[in-house]
């Protein structure tokens, strides 16, 4: 990981990010019913704001201004250590009077005679799952294909549920543990492309330990 970083740093990484953070991908379906979306990042003192949200592509990250530089900048500092980075971020929309919303939707295991469908909130209004905000915000993979016609959340089968689709099939070599069992392990390194993706995998998370089946 220390070439990677070496090589790399996590500029490339922290721009995907701040893009997320930017088109204001992390609300759904409201994105999309709205007229007009701004978001405003604070740090410490400091704040930039994105005032056109919603004309920032959600299918590429050719987007470049003064404020993404800024929040790109904050985010790296924060991945590699060189700050203690905390974010505050809002979100603006314009909606007509009596526009839907939607919320995240709770998940109830064992429903018995209550109602199957319970909608997420937070002191009596419309929320969004933390989970579902991570998701949006790591969906910077465009590495799973050449010339991929948009990016997908960073997972380790590269797994779309809506779409029903893992874009990143392990007899393929293309899935997250071929990768880096193969760059760990036996000291293959990956393309560039392919570091980027593991890399966002670790800062992603979760549980990556070995069986001892064989």
């Amino acid at each position: 990981m220390s070439g990677y970083l070496k090589n790399y740093g996590v500029k490339k990484l922290a721009r995907r990010y701040a893009s997320n953070i930017a088109n204001a991908r992390w609300l759904w379906r409201n994105r999309m019913g709205a007229e007009e979306i701004s978001v405003t990042v604070a740090k410490g003192n400091e704040s930039i704001t994105f005032s056109q949200a919603e004309k920032i592509s959600l299918n590429d990250f050719s987007y470049t201004s003064p404020e993404l530089d800024t929040l790109t900048e904050w985010i790296a500092a924060g991945l590699s250590g060189q700050a203690y980075t905390i974010l505050y971020i809002e979100g603006q929309a314009r909606v007509g009077y009596g526009q839907e919303v939607y919320p995240s939707q709770e998940l109830i295991l064992d429903t018995g005679n209550r109602k199957s469908k319970v909608l997420y909130q937070v002191n009596n209004k419309a929320g969004v799952h933390s989970q579902k905000i991570g998701n949006a915000i790591r969906t910077i993979d465009t590495w799973y294909e050449e010339d991929a016609p948009f990016p997908i959340a960073v997972e380790p089968y590269g797994s779309v549920t809506t779409l029903g689709t893992a874009f990143r099939q392990p007899k393929e070599k293309k899935d997250f543990y071929s990768i880096f069992d193969a760059w760990i392990k036996d000291d293959k390194s990956p393309t560039e492309e392919q570091q980027h993706y593991a890399m966002a995998i670790l800062i992603r998370g979760g549980v990556f330990g070995e069986s001892g089946k064989e």
